[in-house]
């Protein structure tokens, strides 16, 4: 038989660890929220992070301001994202002056934020729970009975080699999905089961603001960027520019730069997009520096780490949350978070066409008033048919529209929150991640201080 020479095999003995209940993979948003809130309710974890630190988008991709808690009239968000965030406000890591009421109380307000101080809650609040955690480690395979649909152990790997994790049970919170789609679990790929991928930003520290011309600096930015593309400023000519964001006396986030038609699941794709990103972030200094009053002698400092990924991979889930349930203000029996923020599909191009449909669907389409409010149901979270794997985070279970309100920092939180507390639910009562108690699950959640306002309950989660 000729041998395939396209093809290498490996084969290795790889040491055993099985003293877990539960394996995290990922510790962004939704993985702290999931690794806490499990290991406070007695299960033995492991945080399993490819950097070295967690918060994922807030902290390695330098995306430093909580997105909208509260809608105008109360705090939706609770649980453990309201521990870290009003934690960080008694510690002084919110950014300067900042009013609580920003996340308590207020309508589409951003809550900006130190990084570092974000970065050493986290780190505390997992050691105080209990959890185990390993940073500049991977999720490279995965060892499942198929036909059953669970999970039976994962490989990682690290500066020690190679190791397979049994447990109980699986969250996958890598915003790829990557565990899910290695298991065989369901998954939709943006660009390949949908026309377009939303695209990427890589986001930036800079110093040397002068924020009492921060009023005027607002006003003429996107008269400014429109000046700067007619004179040829930019290599990209992108009208797209959310602005500069407090996060210290003199320090600014700049969340701007489009990196268009990035598939984030292709290893070319994210190389070149890091080299493109910084490209842009420095015409930005650039650019603010001769166009913007107040900002003459700023310096940038960094771009982040890890590239900031709208969309790649989501799992086809128990339920899919779609617009017409945002659309309708839904509340669902199973719901295990409410949130409020609009739909924010950022343009797939750089056409002023593309551009002015955004702002249209952001200010007209999809925005939900002050005072209301969506549900999260359970079921997003739960790949189909699958027993001992939940998935939170942006790779969860929804059409693109909804995708682009949730995918979001303190919704990451909440759903992982509520997969950290199924799975140790599903471990102590020998339940499965796709046959749940629901009603037992919220009853759990609100009791960790989750906003659950639903009055109907269901043992029974929604399905599609």
């Amino acid at each position: 038989m000729k041998a395939d020479t396209t093809m290498y095999k490996l084969e290795r003995m790889v040491p055993i660890e099985d003293h877990y209940d539960l394996v995290v993979a990922g510790g962004g948003p939704a993985g702290v929220g999931a690794a806490i809130s499990s290991a406070r309710l007695g299960a033995k974890v492991l945080l399993i992070e490819a950097t070295g630190c967690m918060g994922g988008m807030g902290t390695s991709g330098l995306v430093t301001a909580f997105d909208p808690m509260a809608n105008g009239e109360q705090m939706l968000v609770g649980g453990i994202m309201r521990e870290i965030v009003e934690t960080m406000y008694t510690r002084g890591y919110m950014s300067p002056g900042i009013d609580p009421n920003c996340w308590r109380k207020k309508y589409h307000t951003w809550s900006p934020f130190r990084v570092e101080g974000y970065k050493r809650i986290l780190d505390e609040l997992v050691i105080q729970a209990g959890v185990e955690v390993r940073f500049f480690t991977r999720l490279i395979d995965v060892d499942v009975s198929a036909q059953d649909r669970m999970v039976n152990g994962v490989v990682i790997h690290n500066i020690e080699g190679y190791r397979f994790i049994k447990a109980k049970a699986f969250i996958d919170c890598t915003g790829d999905a990557i565990l899910a789609d290695l298991s065989g679990a369901a998954c939709r790929e943006a660009g390949r089961d949908t026309p377009n991928i939303m695209p990427a930003t890589l986001a930036s520290l800079f110093v040397g603001i002068d924020w009492e011309k921060k009023r005027k600096i607002n006003e003429q930015l996107g008269i400014e960027v429109r000046q700067a593309i007619k004179d040829g400023h930019f290599t990209q000519p992108d009208p797209f520019l959310v602005g500069m964001s407090k996060v210290g006396h003199n320090v600014g986030y700049l969340n701007g730069g489009h990196l268009f038609n990035l598939n984030a699941l292709r290893v070319e794709d994210l190389t070149q997009g890091m080299m493109f990103g910084r490209k842009i972030a420095e015409e930005y200094l650039d650019f603010y520096r001769t166009y913007i009053p107040g900002c003459e002698n700023l310096e940038h400092v960094t771009t982040a780490s890890l590239i900031g990924v709208r969309e790649s991979r989501r799992i086809v889930g128990e339920y899919e949350l779609n617009i017409e349930d945002y659309m309708a203000k839904r509340e669902f029996p199973d719901q295990i978070a409410v949130f409020n923020k609009f739909v924010d599909v950022h343009p797939y191009d750089y056409s002023e066409e593309s551009y002015q449909r955004h702002l249209i669907e952001k200010e007209n389409s999809f925005k939900l008033k002050e005072g209301e409010y969506f549900g999260i149901p359970y079921g997003i979270l739960v790949p189909k048919g699958w027993k001992n794997l939940w998935v939170a985070g942006r790779c969860v279970s929804s059409d693109v529209l909804v995708h682009g309100s949730i995918r979001v920092q303190p919704a990451c939180s909440m759903m992982g929150q509520a997969a950290g507390t199924a799975a140790v639910q599903a471990i102590h009562t020998g339940q499965t991640a796709c046959t749940l108690d629901t009603e037992e699950l919220v009853d759990t959640l609100r009791k960790e201080n989750a906003f659950l306002p639903q009055t109907t309950l269901s043992s029974e989660m929604t399905r599609s």
